[in-house]
């Protein structure tokens, strides 16, 4: 069962980035879907090396995914990790793998192991605008609880992202818990986004003030380069669970991690780590640790998630799961088979492979969109930077 063809898509769901999938052919025609992870502005560089490196993977057994990990490191990258190359190995693996379940016409969990749950968890993030104030935050939040999560993540920091802050800033980001909290009652679960762009010192005293909010968790309150600094967070702060693993992409890097005793929680990304298989290493190795995995998914709500959804079905140390809620009306338009989100669960898809399909026709009626220099983060001017005299806290931000 030889790869035949790898074709990639760009798709514009009309939001902050395109998304890039690969549909990977074996010389019998069976199929499978992959999704790599992309930045905005930077998804036709992803599509570039996905290409190239799939030029490598013709003539090659679909079977053979761990092997072809390993050379894919060791020749085609000259034994080099980063995130575009995982990004885009990824991709690769996650559609070999649902190939072959669908030639063992299985789910995917069941060839990983078997379920350990019948349905898996997820919280809702993109829901947010960054563009708006707290109050319409809060109001936009209600109506993601109405919709029946139960729990969801937003980054409450004004931008830009800088290791230092204003106090106004840390005022800011108590005073938006505490508003989220008022409205969505004591049960919900409110999950704090950091985005690793604060120094200990600011991190610590934000979260200590956090502590009577009841927050669910701490999402990467410092850059992961330096593990060091989310464990220092972790230890002052033994009632907040800390998150780290988003910006991780390598098993080495999980595994300093892990060693450094940095987070409660870690969160890789199926779609930038190496896939399923790496996923259930990572998980494997976080379990001794007593360390729960929340995956990481700013991906579609198709395979992204659907690949995530399988590999979350059978890890004995899962804990919730994201799905971007508004990437999901656009992603159903060119489902065949879409997940079910129902009261912030994912039944367990009984098809055969990841138990997505996608309609290529429809796929190709939103093609790559170019936003320029508007895609993403603007870059700032110096007069912009910490400190700034007159400071007052920014009307808007940058971000997902």
């Amino acid at each position: 069962m030889k790869i035949a063809r790898i074709e990639t898509f760009l798709f514009d769901p009309g939001l902050a980035k395109n998304l890039l999938f690969c549909r990977v052919e074996t010389e019998g025609g069976l199929y499978g879907w992959g999704e790599a992870y992309v930045t905005p502005g930077k998804e036709t560089i992803l599509q570039s090396l996905l290409e190239a490196m799939g030029k490598y993977m013709i003539g090659r057994s679909a079977f053979s995914i761990r092997h072809s990990a390993q050379v894919i490191f060791d020749d085609f990258a000259m034994r080099r990790a980063s995130l575009d190359l995982l990004s885009a190995w990824s991709a690769i693996e996650i559609a070999m793998w649902d190939i072959v379940a669908k030639s063992a016409n299985q789910p995917l969990h069941n060839l990983l192991g078997g379920a350990s749950r019948e349905r898996v968890k997820v919280y809702a993030n993109g829901w947010s605008s960054g563009t708006d104030s707290i109050e319409a935050n809060v109001e936009r939040a209600l109506a993601v609880k109405a919709a029946g999560y139960t729990a969801l993540k937003w980054d409450p920091f004004p931008g830009p992202w800088r290791s230092f802050i204003h106090r106004e800033d840390e005022d800011h980001v108590v005073r938006y818990v505490r508003e989220m909290r008022k409205a969505l009652g004591p049960d919900f679960g409110l999950l704090i986004e950091c985005h690793r762009r604060l120094a200990p010192m600011h991190a610590i005293r934000i979260g200590q003030r956090l502590v009577e909010y009841d927050i669910g968790w701490y999402e990467e309150p410092c850059l992961c380069d330096n593990i060091e600094l989310v464990a220092e967070v972790r230890r002052a702060m033994p009632g907040i669970p800390i998150v780290t693993g988003e910006a991780i992409y390598s098993k080495e890097g999980f595994a300093q991690a892990l060693t450094a005793r940095a987070a409660d929680i870690i969160n890789p990304d199926i779609a930038n780590c190496g896939g399923v298989s790496a996923m259930m290493d990572i998980a494997a190795m976080a379990q001794p640790h007593a360390v729960a995995m929340a995956p990481h998914n700013y991906n579609s709500t198709l395979i992204g998630l659907a690949a995530t959804v399988q590999v979350s079905a059978v890890i004995p140390n899962f804990w919730l799961a994201e799905c971007f809620i508004n990437l999901k009306p656009a992603c159903d338009e060119i489902a065949i088979a879409p997940l079910v989100v129902k009261d912030s669960f994912v039944e367990l898809p009984t098809a055969p492979g990841h138990g997505i399909d996608l309609d290529v026709e429809r796929l190709r009626k939103r093609p790559y969109r170019d936003m320029g220099t508007k895609a993403g983060k603007s870059l700032r001017n110096a007069t912009e930077e910490f400190p700034k005299k007159h400071y007052v806290v920014a009307a808007t931000r940058t971000g997902y």
